[in-house]
């Protein structure tokens, strides 16, 4: 057994985890429920990557485009289920003890490194669009107002810095303050509901323009003109991966589960859902704006749509995704506690029960998150380097990695294919995405001295 799990198991013989209510209710908490738990981790799921998918299929073409999709589910469905048979055969009830068990010390470690990376990344992006979509913006030197500063004027506190400061003091503290992650159940329901609403709003919206007749046959296969369009395929696998990246809230919804055998059947209903929510979303953003959709399809709910109550309907996308945003936040930041405490305190005990040690993380990292959401100048091309680097990684590279090594001997001849196919999609792809940016960042700059 994993050294961190010892440590966390004689703790919970010497304080029981979590007898009571510790989110202020005084009452016995008995354990999260099945459709809790299906909430939870389909807003880990479900961020800002859903926003970059009809951009997907601009790349890849309609056809291929949601095939892809719903194969980057089929494949994160495996991963997450061979994580969970391997913590049980390793007797561990976290994702670093996993790795621990497989990889001693240094794959803890390693993998911790890689979720704190992944998450602190989603959560400065996540901040910055919320300030995009509330505040202001400026994208190619022309300025995109937001909707609070379209409604009240222009006031200090519709300002991007205040809108952040007062979201963060009154929103993101209160919610990242729970120590079970059961609590925030009624928030992750509420945040699916929203993505929910987000697809019937833009469904609606395709539907009367195609009646209308203003809507042409979108691209059904990809639009390979020269070598940079084919490369261009490659980099959708990052933004596909950090789509479906839930992976370091297994453990922690599990462990809290009135029946952990549950698990496996609330990975494949959340799975299902997103999957659904992601396939509708990316066929009709496509089919709405065509070609024109860009890499954040929220962008394209910046103007007239062509059709009645167009700027109504461009708000409340606007708000309601941003309203999303909000509530998605404390649900990742939860695991983002988690493995920060885990790299700094490995022998300490658990977190929830140092208050002082809470608190403090807490504070540290909402300051370091809000201070990178207003000092990163662009979010797409850093969003693009974490989700080929430390996404596919905790992802895919992790849980493939671990069935190879197979310490428990139960890795099945399926495990072994899925995990050489899920390294060599991650690796190529990565590399490909990177080595993309890398030659976007110079060839931009060199455009700019010219």
């Amino acid at each position: 057994m994993p050294f961190s799990d010892r440590i966390h198991r004689r703790t919970q013989k010497a304080a029981p985890l979590l007898p009571k209510d510790h989110d202020g209710g005084g009452g016995e908490f008995g354990g999260s429920s099945f459709a809790g738990a299906v909430f939870n981790l389909s807003t880990t799921i479900v961020g800002a990557g859903i926003m970059a998918l009809p951009a997907t299929l601009k790349h890849l073409g309609a056809i291929p485009g949601l095939i892809t999709i719903v194969m980057a589910g089929m494949l994160t469905e495996k991963s997450i289920e061979m994580i969970l048979r391997f913590s049980k055969a390793a007797k561990t009830s976290s994702y670093s003890g996993l790795a621990e068990d497989a990889f001693s010390f240094a794959g803890r470690n390693l993998l911790q490194l890689g979720i704190v990376i992944n998450n602190v990344g989603m959560l400065v992006v996540y901040m910055i669009i919320i300030g995009d979509v509330l505040s202001e913006t400026w994208s190619l030197g022309i300025h995109h107002t937001g909707v609070v500063e379209e409604w009240f004027g222009l006031h200090w506190w519709t300002t991007r810095s205040a809108i952040l400061f007062l979201t963060s003091v009154f929103v993101f503290a209160p919610l990242i303050s729970f120590k079970r992650v059961d609590s925030l159940r009624y928030t992750s329901a509420l945040s699916v509901v929203l993505a929910i609403v987000f697809v019937v709003i833009i469904a609606g919206i395709t539907i009367v323009k195609m009646l209308n007749g203003s809507i042409g046959r979108p691209q059904l296969l990809p639009c390979l003109v020269d070598q940079a369009s084919f490369w261009k395929i490659f980099t959708t696998v990052p933004i596909l991966v950090t789509a479906y990246i839930c992976h370091h809230n297994i453990h922690p919804i599990e462990n809290e589960l009135k029946d952990p055998s549950q698990m496996k059947s609330i990975v494949k209903t959340s799975i299902t859902l997103c999957t659904s929510v992601y396939v509708a979303t990316s066929f009709f953003g496509f089919l709405l704006f065509g070609n024109q959709t860009m890499d954040d399809v929220l962008a394209n709910f910046d103007g007239n749509l062509g059709i009645p109550f167009s700027s109504l309907l461009d708000d409340i996308v606007r708000v309601s995704y941003a309203i999303h945003l909000m509530l998605v936040f404390p649900i990742v930041f939860y695991s983002l506690r988690l493995n920060v405490d885990g790299i700094l305190f490995p022998h300490a005990v658990p977190i929830v029960y140092d208050d002082r040690r809470f608190f403090s993380i807490t504070a540290v990292l909402l300051g370091l998150i809000f201070v990178g959401a207003n000092s990163v100048p662009s979010i797409w091309v850093a969003f693009q380097f974490t989700g080929a680097t430390a996404t596919v990684s905790v992802g895919f590279i992790f849980p493939a990695a671990i069935a190879l090594r197979d310490n428990r001997g139960i890795a099945t001849r399926n495990d072994r294919i899925v995990s050489w196919i899920m390294i060599l999609l991650a690796v190529s792809s990565s590399t490909v995405a990177i080595c993309s940016d890398i030659y976007s960042i110079v060839n931009g700059t060199e455009e700019a001295e010219a």
